[in-house]
């Protein structure tokens, strides 16, 4: 079974002990928005999903399976 997207943005993000303001920092995206994209309420876009699993070292393809 596939995690949801919110769900593996957030354990990602937990596993590298990083707070919403450090992946903020890396990704060039803002808290709020990533607050809603952890919490289900907002749906990033491919150039946002690129940017996360770049910073997050993950294939894009592993988060875009979670849309």
């Amino acid at each position: 079974m596939t995690m949801k997207l919110h769900d593996l943005l957030k354990q990602l993000r937990e596993e590298r002990n990083w707070s919403l303001e450090d992946l903020s920092k890396k990704t060039q995206v803002g808290v709020e928005k990533l607050a809603m994209y952890e919490n289900g309420e907002l749906t990033p876009s491919v150039q946002t999903i690129l940017k996360l699993s770049n910073v997050l070292e993950v294939p894009a393809s592993n988060l875009m399976d979670g849309l």
